[in-house]
């Protein structure tokens, strides 16, 4: 179940638990429409979409972090040049081009399930994506094995190396989505067969 909107994307990594992850619930779903799935990542961010129908995704873009990789969102209050904010500019205006109803972000963990530097990275580029979007849910959801599965895909399908790095960044994004859309279509079945009439 979803935790509360200030749980999603709080920076509770110093927390024994670290950030919590979300899954697709029939009672806060948004219904029908576009979703955005996210890829953060310390140099680039893989950005992919869905069909309104919420069926199918597919990539969309690299966007390039803010900052060289340094923090991006995260440090640019610190920096101060306001030029960090870039990528959440830029990641703000595909959510609005697409009219997205929901933007799903993945929090990287390892093998064992724990939480480390890059899902600190991930909350807080959630977190800071909600304060510019309030008016959308923004959704923290287990990438574990995105990154890697995309990458061996990718080689898998004869992608060049030195072309494989954007590719990557959006497939993994894609595959984040992806996880999101085939859960959620699982749920929302479940709670129509339960009789509560929740329809996409």
């Amino acid at each position: 179940m979803h935790s509360s909107p200030g749980d999603e994307t709080s920076e509770g990594s110093s927390t024994a638990s670290g950030p919590v992850s979300d899954r697709p619930d029939a009672a806060t779903d948004p219904g029908r429409g576009r979703r955005i799935g996210i890829d953060v990542g310390t140099v680039r961010i893989g950005v992919a979409s869905c069909d309104p129908d919420g069926i199918l995704a597919t990539p969309v873009e690299t966007v390039p972090r803010a900052g060289k990789g340094k923090g991006g969102a995260g440090k640019g209050r610190a920096g101060g040049k306001g030029a960090s904010a870039t990528d959440l500019t830029r990641i703000a205006e595909i959510v609005r081009e697409y009219e997205a109803v929901e933007v799903i972000v993945g929090l990287p963990r390892t093998l064992r399930g724990e939480n480390g530097a890059s899902a600190t990275l991930a909350t807080r580029f959630a977190k800071s994506l909600r304060s510019m979007m309030p008016d959308v849910p923004i959704r923290l959801s287990d990438e574990r094995l995105t990154t890697v599965a995309a990458a061996r895909a990718l080689r898998d399908s004869g992608v060049r190396a030195r072309g494989q790095r954007q590719m990557i960044d959006q497939a993994a994004a894609v595959s984040i989505l992806q996880g999101w859309l085939d859960e959620r279509s699982a749920v929302l079945r479940s709670a129509g067969d339960a009789g509560g009439g929740v329809g996409e």
